[in-house]
């Protein structure tokens, strides 16, 4: 107990000198918001895998998905690899460092805007991340709260509190600049931490042979390719956390901060094997959930019926396969991806509020120093949402995360996609295709409630990509490109 509490003060020090020194890096709006565009590749490559997979995926979808799925499970690591990381640089990396110098935007509300002619299809789309990135945030506070509630048995409310209170000193004093130095820290910890949990898994279920049979004991589909669940969930699974990372402002934005193409080219390849081994052990994790926890042995993982608490699966596991004087280094693990998620959800956030309401709005005459100090204040606003929002712990992790994740994506995948790759979509198609994904998403939600989550996300986001093409005979070579 002594080793956590030394290890995660030490860390919280850390974090609070690298806030510091961001602090005095930061001179201007587009430093708190993007670093000034001149991060590099190690930077730009960690911070997007450390805001990509959170406390989330180790508390809710790990333990969740490798309950039902199996094995299995271990298809969504690869899409989220392939096509979430790996897809995404390729594929958008230098676009968007090209659109951005293109359109002289910041944000992608403001190039959507640009893009289409639309201040309103900037208001929309901002208002989207607005109302959408609140539940996101509290899901993250959430997961990592249960987690130290779990291992510590501190009371969930201090633990929000003193997570709240920490991710505002870390982020207002040195907005994206001392989130990209410090995910760079992150992401080898979370490296570290990942690879010692695979080593006491292995050790703990007697090889990956004897995990095979003991898995197989269970139920012999947790070791077929497709777990029990089917096909169709597992599939609406990978295509929802793979595809929208394709329209995420959060994690796009690292590509409006990068410094360069050869950035984006050496990135991409970091970023890439860093998903691997992060989501690939995650997922495998879960699965494991199914053979070393029990109502009789765990009974915190499970309720009075039996069933079992999907947000207590991880951290009943951790606590259990891991040794007492190594929990400290896994505890880091998961707080490196939280703190860095939370980061850039609340940045992302605050810009909705100062650059795409309040300067292309309400003022746009504002000073620089203005939308600085805006930015920081909305900043700390977000993060007390958020708060609240967790603080009355509505329903499971997955859902809250997998609501707002496909809500958002089903916004912005379409118009973006078609209007970074294609001089010849319109306004009129776009914006109709960004309306009418987020209705259907939220439509589906509500009729089908929370077991087809992913379904309803993956339907929404496919309408959003969809709908466009339908209107591309009616368009000309655009005149914004």
């Amino acid at each position: 107990m002594l080793i956590n509490i030394a290890a995660v003060t030490l860390y919280a020090v850390l974090i609070v000198f690298v806030g510091l020194k961001g602090f005095r890096k930061t001179s201007s709006y587009n430093d708190f918001l993007l670093g000034g565009g001149t991060i590099g590749p190690w930077m730009t490559a960690f911070s997007y895998g450390t805001a990509y997979f959170s406390a989330v995926l180790l508390i809710g979808f790990a333990g969740k998905l490798g309950w039902g799925f199996g094995l299995s499970a271990l298809w969504v690591a690869l899409g989220n690899t392939l096509i979430g990381t790996l897809g995404v640089w390729l594929l958008l990396g230098e676009r968007i460092k090209e659109s951005t110098k293109k359109y002289g935007v910041q944000t992608m509300p403001e190039f959507l805007e640009a893009r289409y002619s639309s201040p309103f299809f900037k208001g929309y789309s901002a208002l989207a991340i607005f109302v959408f990135f609140i539940p996101y945030t509290a899901a993250v506070f959430m997961g990592l709260s249960y987690l130290f509630e779990s291992t510590f048995g501190i009371d969930y409310t201090w633990i929000l509190l003193f997570m709240g209170v920490f991710t505002g000193v870390y982020l207002i004093l040195g907005g994206y600049r001392s989130i990209a130095l410090i995910d760079v820290i992150f992401g080898i910890i979370m490296t570290i931490g990942v690879l010692l949990l695979l080593w006491f898994n292995l050790k703990q279920g007697g090889g990956l042979r004897g995990i095979i049979d003991s898995l197989r004991s269970v139920d012999a589909r947790l070791v077929a390719p497709v777990g029990p669940p089917g096909l169709l969930p597992l599939i609406s699974l990978v295509f929802l956390t793979s595809v929208a990372p394709f329209a995420m402002p959060q994690l796009l934005q690292k590509f409006y901060a990068v410094k360069d193409k050869r950035s984006v080219r050496i990135g991409t390849v970091a970023s890439t094997v860093f998903a691997l081994i992060v989501t690939s052990i995650a997922y495998f994790t879960g699965a494991l959930t199914r053979i070393f926890l029990s109502p009789e042995t765990t009974p915190g993982a499970f309720d009075q019926a039996g069933r079992p608490i999907f947000d207590a699966l991880i951290p009943e596991l951790l606590t259990n396969v891991v040794p007492a004087t190594l929990t400290a280094v896994v505890l880091l693990l998961v707080l490196s991806a939280s703190m860095s998620t939370l980061a850039s959800l609340v940045l992302v956030s605050s810009s909705t509020v100062t650059k795409d309401f309040f300067h292309g709005f309400i003022r746009k005459n504002a000073s620089d120093r203005t939308l600085t100090i805006l930015g920081r204040i909305s900043s700390a606003f977000f993060i007390f949402l958020s708060m609240i929002l967790a603080w009355t712990k509505p329903d499971v992790i997955v859902t809250i995360l997998s609501i707002s994740w496909g809500a958002i994506a089903s916004v912005f995948l379409g118009p973006f996609i078609w209007g970074l790759f294609t001089e010849r979509m319109g306004k009129g198609g776009a914006l109709t295709a960004s309306i009418m994904g987020l209705a259907t998403c939220i439509i589906l939600f509500a009729i089908l409630g929370s077991k087809m989550i992913p379904q309803s996300a993956s339907l929404g986001m496919l309408v959003s990509l969809i709908v466009p093409a339908f209107f591309l005979p009616f368009y000309g070579k655009s005149r914004n490109r």
